[in-house]
């Protein structure tokens, strides 16, 4: 299985090298729907990516789709004011949850939390933080909840159209040599890719970046330091497809990230401390390594709040 990360294309095009470098024979299958309206306008992608596209058009699919089957439509309406108002009350108790793991953290740092050792110091830290882990696990359970409710109110297997896109769209990834998903809106990409019920098989290469890279990973995190609000606590947003296991993708992360501020960033790392933290900044290229593991070079988020490079490849240590 070969899957290949890449920064932003936006200031930096690495991706026709990147597909170069994989010396795919064929067909490559495009996947843009995060572009949503623009989804359409292809040409600059395919002149990068060589000419020999086939674009699967998801999001104009979805809107046939909500177009010509009024019960999806008016079921897929309601998920997303449910969904809404889900976030809001994640979001609520996220903001709560975050400031009182900052101030323990400012409360060990200054040295009050040393009155029983370091051990009490970083054990209260790690408690605060396990309650926003908590706060995550029970907004992706509510989220599971409404998917399920969704297909109870309008059985995608059900649907004519649906099964119609899914039945072409396979054909299309099967005659495909290769896979790009590119940037956009994250949601968007992944409420479609869902619908469509798009699976990748293993021995199809992949290459994917901003959004796209964030979809190909377990769970999809949300975050922007610079936000028009300011800071906004990074969200775990929804599953992702699962090819890429064990990170946590942060693609534009000098740009959205505060990097500077390390016990921030420091909070962001161990908070997914099963999973690295992965910095895919412009002119970043990622190879996965046969077994999934990142390679040699991959910049991660370390639970110390600074940025390093792992110094062996897999899922090796940190130099």
């Amino acid at each position: 299985m070969r899957t290949v990360l890449l920064g932003p294309q936006r200031f930096m095009t690495t991706a026709g090298t990147a597909l170069r470098s994989l010396g795919v024979d064929g067909p490559v299958a495009t996947i843009n729907a995060g572009w949503e309206e623009r989804e359409d306008v292809v040409d600059e992608l395919d002149t990068v990516l060589g000419g020999d596209t086939r674009h699967l058009r998801l999001y104009h699919r979805s809107l046939d789709v909500i177009t010509k089957d009024e019960a999806f439509g008016s079921a897929a309406l309601a998920f997303r004011d449910r969904h809404d108002a889900l976030l809001s009350l994640y979001r609520l108790r996220l903001q709560n949850a975050m400031d009182g793991v900052y101030a323990v953290q400012r409360r060990t740092r200054e040295g009050e939390g040393r009155v029983r050792g370091e051990a009490t110091a970083h054990a209260a830290l790690d408690d605060s933080i396990e309650v926003v882990r908590h706060i995550d696990q029970w907004y992706a359970a509510q989220l599971k909840g409404l998917y399920a409710d969704l297909e109870g109110a309008a059985p995608i297997d059900s649907s004519g159209v649906i099964g119609w896109h899914r039945g072409e769209l396979a054909d299309l990834l099967g005659q495909s040599a290769a896979v790009v998903l590119t940037g956009g809106h994250v949601g968007t990409l992944l409420r479609t890719l869902r619908l469509f019920a798009i699976t990748i098989p293993d021995d199809v290469p992949v290459i994917a970046w901003s959004a796209g890279a964030m979809a190909l990973t377990e769970r999809v995190v949300l975050f922007h330091d610079h936000g028009p609000e300011g800071n906004t606590e990074a969200e775990v947003f929804d599953r992702g497809l699962g090819r890429v296991q064990g990170i946590v993708a942060l693609p534009h992360a000098r740009r959205r990230l505060r990097l500077d501020d390390r016990d921030r960033c420091a909070v962001m790392a161990r908070r997914f401390t099963d999973q690295h933290c992965v910095l895919l900044d412009d002119g970043t290229a990622l190879e996965l390594t046969a077994d999934g593991g990142l390679p040699r070079g991959a910049r991660i988020l370390g639970i110390d709040g600074a940025v390093h490079e792992l110094g062996t490849n897999g899922r090796g240590g940190v130099s």
